[in-house]
């Protein structure tokens, strides 16, 4: 999909994006938006495009204008149409927005901030930033656990076809000999008929129970559980720690350095977040703010937020200055979640191989003593 045609901004927009030349050479950038769906790749684009075009002095309606024609897809042009509609009728930004369940409180509460600021193009390129740095600790995630989970897809898959297929051919040969198995060779067997028989059914179960778990995944007991065995995953739980606080740190940061309240900033932080104990945490931390304790001092209580990171919002109470220091542990944490994701994938990549060949080695030794054993008294 090709991005906004300049063109179809009014000569007098122009002249006013000539002005600034860094804005017109952003806007010559091609920009997709809605690609598949209104995620966060969209929000991404959409809040940039929007920002540009209001940096560059065109007004709300004709930038909305320009980039609904710009859409391929008819649901997603309709969004934006219905958006323009009802800012012409009266309406802010943030209150289109809120009438939509595209967008979270998280969004149109910053949004609302920006247009009471007169700051709206510096807030909406603030929320690209925040989607631009979340779809990247989204694949920093993926890029984590996508080998592990193929690596162990592939040993199931490969164990599962040598006990149904391989191990069966081996018993009927077994059995033209007569005698006694040995014990790893009789284990194998007796787990290859078990499996034959329970296999389907303990599949079914799986299924269901998997669909279950994602059906009721926003359950405060799913959530709770879900969040207590990952962080006991090793590696791959502090990795999700980090990411998940590099998304607090940056969002408390965009929202705190767009004048929002500090309670009202923690308030809307805890509607979005989706991990689970820092979304109890959160709520702890409004209830003592709003008896008055300072941020730091509540944050001490919880066990998720390290002594590095408590040391620097004090300091940024102190100095008043809390949405650099946000923006700064934001930094942080995504570095150091880069390099974690790093380092395991570099440990897990030959544990997993080994591990793989561990157990085919010991089906293939189980299925050929029998035959060595036989060997054996051949030559006696």
């Amino acid at each position: 999909m090709s991005g906004i045609n300049l063109n179809k901004i009014t000569k007098s927009h122009t002249k006013n994006a000539q002005k600034d030349p860094a804005n017109t050479s952003w806007l010559n950038k091609d920009i997709k938006l809605f690609e598949s769906s209104f995620g966060d790749k969209a929000k991404e684009g959409f809040y940039l495009e929007i920002s540009i075009l209001l940096g560059a002095g065109v007004n709300i309606k004709e930038a909305l204008e320009l980039i609904e024609q710009e859409q391929k897809k008819a649901k997603f042009k309709e969004l934006i149409n219905n958006i323009k509609e009802k800012i012409v009728a009266g309406a802010s930004l943030s209150e289109a927005l809120e009438s939509h369940h595209y967008f979270s409180a998280y969004e149109y509460h910053t949004v609302q901030i920006g247009e009471e600021t007169g700051q709206l193009d510096r807030v909406l390129l603030q929320l690209s930033d925040y989607y631009k740095s979340k779809i990247k600790q989204k694949r920093q995630i993926i890029h984590a656990i996508s080998y592990p989970l193929l690596i162990l897809g592939s040993s199931i898959g490969a164990v599962t076809f040598m006990l149904s297929f391989i191990v069966p051919m081996f018993k009927d040969i077994f059995k033209r000999f007569g005698g006694k198995l040995p014990a790893i060779t009789q284990f194998i067997i007796d787990l290859s008929a078990w499996l034959g028989q329970y296999g389907p059914w303990l599949m079914g179960i799986g299924l269901v129970v998997g669909y279950a778990l994602w059906y009721n995944r926003k359950k405060t007991m799913i959530k709770r559980y879900g969040s207590w065995m990952l962080q006991r995953i090793p590696v791959i739980g502090p990795l999700a720690i980090r990411l998940h606080l590099a998304r607090f740190c940056g969002s408390l940061g965009l929202l705190i350095g767009s004048k929002i309240p500090l309670l009202r900033a923690i308030e809307l932080v805890e509607k979005m977040i989706t991990f689970f104990p820092l979304e109890q945490a959160l709520k702890t931390i409004a209830n003592d703010i709003l008896h008055g304790d300072n941020l730091h001092v509540s944050m001490e209580k919880f066990k998720l937020f390290d002594p590095r990171m408590i040391a620097l919002i004090k300091v940024g109470e102190e100095v008043n200055k809390l949405d650099e220091f946000f923006e700064r542990l934001a930094t942080q944490y995504s570095e150091e979640a880069e390099n974690q994701t790093g380092m395991l994938n570099t440990f897990l990549e030959p544990l997993m191989i080994i591990f793989l060949g561990l157990i085919v080695g010991f089906i293939l030794v189980a299925m050929y003593m029998p035959m060595f054993q036989l060997s054996t008294n051949f030559g006696g």
